[in-house]
Parts: C-alpha cells; structure tokens; sequence
C-alpha cells in the first residue's frame, strides 16, 4: 500500500493504537494446538497508521480474546521507513507475530523467506476473495499472505461545471467521456480536466487495461517492456486524456497537489484517490456541495476502467513462534463480520465481491468498487520496488511522449535505466 492510500484511510475515520496486556508468551509452533494452549499468551499485530479505526480494533479484540483466551495487541506503525522496518524485524528471533504489508511489496518479503507461508488458511477461509486482490498475496505459486483491504482511482467532478456545460449525466464510456471533457471546453472556461503528465498511477492502470505488463521475462530475468505496443496504446490513451488538461507535463498528481487545483473551481475533474476530495474541501469548504464521483468510464459500457488496486495484505512472520494462534487471528479479522465492518468504517474496498455491500452510501467507494474485479497491481516481483525510486523512468517515459516522442522512442530513452534497476540484487 502505498502512503497516499494510508492518509485516505485517515480521512475516513478517527484511528487508535489498542495495547493489551498479557502474561508470559508461550510456545504455539504446533498447528493443531486448542484453545486452552492461547492462555496467557499475547499476540503481537503490527497495523500501519489509519488502518484500524477504533470500533474495529475493540470488536476484533474482543472476538479474539473470547475464543482463545489470549491477549491481542496492536503496535501501529508509520508509513515512512516501513520497508526496511519490516524487512529488519522479519530477520529477528522475535518479530512481530502479524503484519499488515503493503500489497505490492509482500513478493519482496515473501522472497526473503520471511513469511509464513498460507496456503492452507487459503482454502479454508479464501476461496472467495477477489482473484484480482488476492494475486499480490501469492509468490512463487504460494500463499504468503492473505487480502485485506484495497482503494484505487476514480473520477472526481465538480458537478457545478458539468451542469453549466449542459451534461446531464456522468459517461458509461472512455469515448463519452472524452465528448463530455470537449463539452467543457467549449461550453464553459473551465480546464476540462487537471491530468498532469506524470500520474504513473493511472497510467499502470490504463495498461492494465490493454492487457499488458510494464515488464516481461527475458530469459531468467526480467526486463522492461515499455516497447510492448499494447503499452504504446495504454501512453496514447494517456495523451488523449492529457490534451483537455493544462496540468505540467513534467510533474506528478501531488508537485502540486492536484486536488487544491481541483478546489480552486475552475476545474471540471481529476482523476485521483477518494480522499483528495476531502484534501479540496479543506482547501475550500465552498466546493463539498459540488463534488461527484464516478469510475474511471472503460472502453465499453459494461466493464470500467482497470486501475492500479493499492492496498494492504495481513502476512504471519515465518520465524513467529505462534503460528497457530496468529492463524486464529486471521481467521477473526478477515471473516465477513469484521472484513465487512472494516469496510463500512473505512470506506475502503474489501476482499470479498460480496462485501462490497457494506459500501452503500458512501458515494466515493461506490465508484471506487466497480474497478476492483478488473483492476492490479505493478509487477509482482521483488526486482520492482527499485524500479520505482526517484527519478522514476516511467515517470521520465510518460513526459517524452505528451512532448512529441513517439512511445516506441522514448520507451528506447529509458529502456536501460529500468533494466538496470530490474537487475539489481535485492
């Protein structure tokens, strides 16, 4: 997950860090240990900062200490330094027992051989989660860590504009879509839309969308595949969306903040995560009563756009020595009660289709969901994270192209840079 999706989590609701205390910890290593074996135990949970709001973390508690008798305490960490925290404390004769892991980063930990591997938690309480956010759990064709929750991008509109153009109902389609942005331009001296050139986000999710991959296997490695013309389509479509947009060519969505652009009310939409609403509120408090959302509008009527599917999965650490009792965790936190009111609270997507249920009326993860069965991830693969470090090149490839390069050469400009950082030994 990454940080922009833990202050969306923020925004949804208060969040509290729960200590219990307990007595001696024992040793659960054995799998099949009963109830009466938790007692006196404390099981550590590492949770990022805004992802426990304060009901759940009470009810879950609760559920937990009443059926095995141990105690449960939460330790929440910050975002920044996260990385190297967890990869430290995985290396520990005493990490902690559960981990909440960022989705795209569970195949580095998992490659370390720091996680537990759990397969058989999946096919008793997993066989329903969503294929599409249950993919960043597997590597190497095992269970390491199970879905907990997801967000991703989604069209946020000032209805104000889209009236004065005369557009009467939000777009089904990509193509309705650009109609309407052109209908802005024309009709009203609003910017259609703010895209700047480098949100690499939505551009992962465009080529998802056709299909592709932003890296391929070559040979026992991997290499870039930004010369993939299914990726050269995905950049066009990106082009085509950055042309009703005076945004910079060469910034992302926060140099600057998009969202204090959007609340400025001179901007017909953005495309971004559902808390940049609230960031444009409090930039304006004038602008709430204006605020729309609908998803990303795909090529036909019946599938939205893919998108990049940000989010968090629970991991058990392999060298923990409660890994049944951890499992009894899991199988507590990640059950549809409590799955289903993480979801209500938070406003966040959950890993079942069928909890999504638990999203009525709240109108931003309503058009956040739909992208969920047809959205993913970056590559799931260790060698990825470097790849992402500033200066990102896909960052650098997107902006030769909205300056005239052809996809095909400017993919070339930064081809070597991407397979260096892909090479890099983890």
């Amino acid at each position: 997950m990454k940080r922009n999706l833990a202050v969306a989590i923020v925004v949804a609701g208060m969040m509290v860090s729960v200590s219990a205390c307990g007595g001696d910890d024992g040793d659960d290593s054995g799998k099949n240990a009963g109830p009466d074996s938790f007692k006196g135990q404390t099981l550590r949970v590492w949770a990022m900062d805004g992802s426990t709001p304060d009901q759940w973390v009470k009810d879950v508690t609760a559920a937990f200490e009443k059926k095995t008798g141990a105690k449960l305490k939460f330790e929440t960490q910050k975002w920044d330094g996260i990385q190297q925290k967890i990869t430290t404390a995985l290396s520990e004769s005493s990490p902690p027992d559960v981990l909440e892991v960022g989705n795209t980063q569970t195949p580095a930990y998992a490659a370390t051989g720091g996680l537990a591997d759990l397969s058989d938690l999946k096919q008793e309480i997993g066989r329903d989660w969503t294929p599409s956010v249950s993919t960043s759990s597997v590597y190497d064709g095992k269970q390491y860590a199970a879905p907990w929750y997801f967000t991703s991008r989604v069209v946020v509109y000032n209805k104000k504009i889209w009236a004065k153009a005369g557009i009467k109902d939000t777009p089904k389609t990509r193509d309705e879509f650009f109609e309407d942005l052109e209908t802005i331009g024309k009709k009203t001296d609003a910017e259609p839309l703010y895209l700047p050139g480098q949100n690499w986000y939505f551009f992962d999710g465009l080529t998802i969308g056709q299909g592709a991959d932003l890296v391929k296997k070559d040979g026992d490695k991997y290499v870039s595949n930004l010369g993939d013309p299914k990726v050269a389509k995905a950049m066009e479509i990106y082009k085509k969306y950055a042309s009703y947009s005076e945004a910079p060519k060469d910034k992302d969505e926060a140099t600057p903040q998009q969202a204090q652009v959007f609340a400025k009310g001179r901007t017909g939409a953005f495309i971004g995560m559902g808390w940049e609403a609230a960031t444009a509120v409090q930039a304006n408090k004038a602008i709430e009563k204006d605020l729309g959302y609908f998803p990303i509008p795909g090529e036909s009527a019946d599938k939205p756009e893919s998108v990049f599917l940000g989010g968090s999965n629970l991991a058990v650490a392999a060298g923990s020595k409660k890994q049944a009792l951890a499992e009894e965790f899991l199988k507590i936190a990640l059950s549809d009660r409590y799955e289903g009111e993480l979801a209500k609270l938070n406003g966040v997507i959950p890993n079942k289709k069928a909890l999504e249920s638990n999203l009525k009326g709240n109108p931003v993860a309503e058009a956040i969901a739909p992208g969920a069965a047809v959205g993913g991830t970056t590559p799931l693969i260790p060698e990825w994270g470097a790849v992402e470090n500033n200066p990102n090149p896909i960052k650098s490839y997107m902006t030769a192209v909205l300056n005239g390069k052809s996809p095909a050469a400017a993919a070339k400009q930064v081809e070597g840079e991407i397979n260096k950082r892909l090479a890099q030994q983890n």
